[in-house]
C-alpha cells in the first residue's frame, strides 16, 4: 500500500513509512505534550523533501519504499499569520530546518474569516504582510466554515494540508455555530478525503472538549494519535498513542507496542523508546 509520510523517521519506519493516501488524522494532544511539534516536523520534513534533499537526508534519512511525498504542503491556521508560524516553529527547531522546509509550504491565514464576526479590533488581525506565500487570498466577510471548505475543496486533492486547530474552530462554536458543525465537518473531510487521496492532519487540545465530544471526533475521522503526559515518579515523559487508525493500528500491534516514549529536540519531534507488551 502506498504510503504518505508523517515525517517523524523512526514512527515512519514502524508504520511501513506513514499515513494511508485519503487519511484524515486527529492530532489529540495535552497542552506542551508534543502534538503541536509533531504537526511542525511533520510539516517541515515534508517540505525539506521537496526544497533541499541533502538536509532531508540528514535528518530523516530515506523515504520507505512505498512511501511518496505529496505534491503540495497547505498549513491552514486560524489565527496565525505566515511570519508568526514561522517564527513560532523556529522557537522550536533549527532554523535551517525552518527556513528550507517551508520554502515548500503554502501557509493559508484565514484570520479574517475567524476574527470578523468577533469584537477584536480588526487593525489587530488584517493587513499585516508576510513573507510566506498565502494561497488562500481574503475572506473579509466570507464565513469561517465555508472558507475553510472551499479552499479544501481546490487545494487537499493529492497533498498534505494541516489545519491547526480545530479548537479554534470549536471556540467559534459559541459565536453562533453549533457543535454538531464540526462533528460534520470532521465527518465530511473523512469521506471527501477518500478521493482526494491526500492526508489532512487537524490539530485539537483535547482539553477543549468534553469526553464525551472527544469521542465524537475519534469516531468521526479514519485516525487518532493522542499526545499525553505520563507520570514516572519524580519526573513527566511525552508520550504518544494510537487510539485508532485503519491501516495503521493493526502494524503497531504486531509489533506488540502499546505507547511511545517521545521527546522534543532541534529537529523537532522524534521517538526517543518505545513501550511494550512484555
Amino acid at each position: 500500500m502506498d504510503r504518505i509520510p508523517f515525517g517523524v523517521r523512526q514512527l515512519d519506519t514502524v508504520i511501513d513509512g506513514g499515513a494511508p493516501p485519503g487519511s484524515v488524522v486527529l492530532l489529540s494532544g495535552e497542552a506542551g505534550a508534543g502534538s503541536r511539534e509533531f504537526i511542525y516536523t511533520s510539516t517541515l520534513m515534508n517540505g525539506l523533501a521537496q526544497r533541499d534533499e541533502e538536509l532531508h537526508d540528514l535528518y530523516y534519512g530515506s523515504l520507505a519504499a512505498d512511501a511518496t511525498v505529496p505534491d503540495e504542503i497547505h498549513y491552514v491556521s486560524f489565527t496565525a499569520s505566515g511570519d508568526q508560524l514561522y517564527s513560532e516553529m523556529a522557537r522550536a527547531m533549527d532554523e535551517e530546518i525552518v527556513a528550507a522546509g517551508m520554502e515548500a509550504v503554502d501557509v493559508v491565514d484565514m484570520s479574517e474569516s475567524f476574527f470578523h464576526a468577533s469584537n477584536v479590533p480588526r487593525e489587530w488581525y488584517a493587513g499585516a504582510s508576510s513573507h510566506i506565500r498565502d494561497m488562500a487570498g481574503r475572506h473579509d466577510r466570507q464565513k469561517i466554515f465555508p472558507a475553510l471548505g472551499e479552499y479544501l475543496s481546490e487545494h487537499a486533492p493529492g497533498n498534505l494540508v494541516v489545519i491547526d486547530s480545530l479548537s479554534d474552530l470549536i471556540s467559534a462554536t459559541a459565536e453562533g455555530r453549533d457543535w454538531s458543525d464540526v462533528v460534520y465537518l470532521l465527518k465530511g473531510l473523512q469521506k471527501a478525503a477518500y478521493s482526494w487521496n491526500g492526508l489532512i492532519l487537524v490539530h485539537v487540545n483535547h482539553e477543549t472538549v468534553t469526553p464525551e465530544q472527544h469521542g465524537q471526533l475519534i469516531d468521526a475521522v479514519n485516525g487518532t494519535m493522542a499526545f499525553e503526559w505520563e507520570q514516572g515518579g519524580s519526573e513527566r515523559a511525552r508520550t504518544l498513542v494510537f487510539k485508532k487508525f485503519r491501516g495503521v493500528l493493526s502494524r503497531i500491534e504486531e509489533e506488540d507496542i502499546i505507547r511511545f516514549e517521545t521527546e522534543i529536540g532541534d529537529a523537532g519531534f522524534d521517538i526517543s523508546d518505545v513501550r511494550k507488551i512484555r
